[in-house]
């Protein structure tokens, strides 16, 4: 077991790797994406399993309510939420499409599909991202090392350099955290955005 101090040091370099592996213009053209979805009324969508799961209801949460900033409610749809869709789509046409279900009920053309898979490889997120282009929704994935099999179906891809999943969770949370506040700038306008930067009194 490493010590605290070793575990922040890891964290720290799988942090830093990222940094250096996606450029400003990459994550810029990625808000712009999503930004455009909503503008135009069409939906994100997100997903994911087990602690992706709750980063997928976290990011809903932060766009939907507020990340840091009061603007409208943001059209971000949680596909692993509603646990009564959930087990009626595993229970009925198995667990690998309880998201293209979703994906095929509430996705529109010129929406996004937001999925996150450590692994890359979840089938029912691999099929939901086939599902989402085939109605021509844009979709960025959040995985770990090489991306799996979503690497060839996300318009954007972020793979975190490791192939641990804790440490890929914890670059999750800082990506899609940044990612959000980038949503929020666009909807809440500069001034707003460098009044909630100012120091706390």
């Amino acid at each position: 077991m490493n010590s605290f101090a070793d575990y922040f040091s890891e964290s720290i370099q799988v942090l830093e790797r990222a940094r250096q592996e996606w450029s400003e213009a990459f994550l810029t053209d990625a808000i712009d994406a999503l930004v455009g979805a909503l503008r135009s009324n069409r939906p994100v969508l997100v997903c994911g399993n087990g602690g992706s799961a709750a980063d997928a209801m976290h990011i809903t949460t932060e766009l939907v309510g507020r990340f840091l900033l009061d603007r409208q409610a943001l059209r971000v749809i949680c596909l692993s939420s509603d646990s009564a869709v959930l087990t009626a789509c595993a229970n009925d046409y198995g667990f690998e499409t309880i998201f293209a279900r979703q994906v095929e009920a509430y996705g529109e053309s010129g929406g996004v599909l937001l999925g996150l898979s450590t692994s890359g490889t979840s089938p029912n997120i691999v099929r939901a991202f086939e599902q989402a282009r085939s109605i021509g929704m844009k979709t960025i994935a959040l995985t770990g090392e090489g991306g799996g099999k979503l690497a060839t179906l996300a318009d954007y891809l972020f793979a975190v350099p490791s192939r641990s999943t804790p440490l890929i969770q914890q670059v999750h949370i800082c990506l899609y955290h940044y990612l959000c506040q980038g949503i929020e700038g666009q909807f809440a306008g500069r001034a707003v955005l460098e009044q909630a930067a100012a120091p706390l009194r």
